[in-house]
């Protein structure tokens, strides 16, 4: 039977603890809440059979192994890969992109191109300078429109012969746009370019699957879908994965160690080494199975009701300016309040019971593109209610009586 909404709620402890009743939590693209399934199986790791995973060969051991590796099933699963073993778990999305370009990038020469969004979160955005001015290559982006969707026109003049990977984000942490990432893929592959996606904000929200947007490499953090922080994923085709050398090194990405070299291990421990976040993962796989048990397709059209909501009631108040006008977007609405600092903003909302984030969101480039270096953001999830829409909407536009 389908949970109500009441009862996801009660799912998760944090909303109904005595100390939150009344607190509007809207900052879901910074970090979501953890339901007490998630809570409860990394718990019972610590308590039951803590050891560390595939060496030890006791009855603990086997158990956590057997744990950690089932959790990579149950991602591999979720979003539709063909392989486990293309399942790489990292500590988050960041990890997982400085992974790719730390490793890709080594086989590349000078003047070779990268292309890039003009509304990239830091973390896919950085790794990439930094690779850039290593290996001398260059960076070409795709411009975003005043509208907030990508400037696709643009792109056709961006490639090259030089071109050897497109990094883009499949949903703008700012302003929500959900980009035409399989025109991109396509594009691209015409060309035999592989694409990386960031999926931090489009996995927890939307059915994200790796073979129909054919993607060959796609990232993305627990925290951000019900899973505990510190743990994420590296999805990668196995053919990829295969080619890219190591980017750590240490125990288990071995297969054996000599005096003067070393033979690597198979995927997926090639990337996965030292000792893993062995509850973390566990606890990301029970967050699969909570999102799962839900539906993608319902959280998705939860949402979409609740993002509906919240940007006509934006719209509708005095002063009040949403940034992005894309057809297609997720459940994230920035916004500034003319003559009010977006700061100050946020901590007149949260004397009033409301958790928004204020600041230019990791996205340097983006915020300066928009003339609007810091902005308010509000954010839902599945587990907001349209009450709590409605009255931060109502704290907002009475904000005249407390803001200068």
């Amino acid at each position: 039977m389908k949970k109500t909404l009441e009862e996801i709620r009660r799912d998760f402890p944090i909303l109904s603890h005595e100390k939150n009743e009344g607190f509007i939590y809207l900052d879901n693209a910074a970090t979501t809440q953890k339901p007490k399934i998630v809570l409860e199986e990394m718990d019972r790791f610590y308590k039951n059979y803590n050891a560390n995973v595939y060496r030890a060969i006791h009855r603990w051991g086997e158990e956590s192994t057997r744990q950690y590796e089932a959790a990579r099933k149950k991602i591999s699963r979720f979003i539709n890969a063909r392989e486990e073993r293309e399942i790489i778990f990292t500590s988050g999305t960041t990890d997982s992109i400085n992974l790719v370009a730390s490793t890709f990038c080594r086989n590349m020469r000078p003047g070779d191109q990268i292309i890039l969004t003009e509304m990239e979160h830091h973390s896919n955005l950085v790794p990439w300078q930094i690779a850039s001015e290593q290996y001398g290559l260059k960076l070409k982006y795709i411009p975003v429109t005043p509208e907030g969707t990508l400037n696709m026109d643009i792109l056709k003049t961006l490639w090259s012969e030089k071109t050897r990977i497109v990094t883009v984000t499949h949903m703008s942490n700012v302003l929500g746009t959900v980009n035409n990432v399989k025109e991109i893929i396509r594009a691209a592959h015409s060309r035999g370019i592989p694409v990386l996606l960031d999926g931090a904000q489009s996995v927890p929200h939307m059915p994200v699957d790796v073979q129909v947007l054919d993607c060959d490499f796609l990232a993305f953090s627990g925290h951000k879908m019900c899973g505990p922080t510190g743990i994420g994923v590296l999805y990668g085709k196995a053919e990829y994965l295969e080619k890219l050398p190591p980017w750590k090194g240490g125990g288990e990405m071995i297969r054996s160690v000599f005096h003067d070299y070393s033979e690597w291990n198979t995927l997926p421990h090639k990337f996965e080494a030292g000792t893993p976040n062995i509850a973390g993962a566990i606890g990301l796989g029970s967050a699969v199975d909570y999102l799962s048990s839900l539906g993608m397709e319902r959280i998705h059209r939860m949402e979409q009701d609740l993002t509906q909501k919240l940007l006509q009631g934006l719209r509708e108040i005095p002063g009040i300016r949403v940034f992005g006008e894309a057809p297609e977007r997720g459940g994230i609405a920035s916004f500034t309040r003319e003559g009010t600092h977006s700061h100050d903003l946020t901590q007149y909302l949260d004397s009033r019971g409301v958790a928004v984030r204020a600041g230019h969101h990791c996205a340097h480039v983006l915020a300066k593109k928009l003339n609007a270096l810091s902005t308010a953001r509000a954010s839902v999830y599945f587990y907001n209610t349209g009450e709590e829409i409605d009255r931060f909407l109502k704290i907002l536009s009475e904000g005249d009586d407390f803001l200068i």
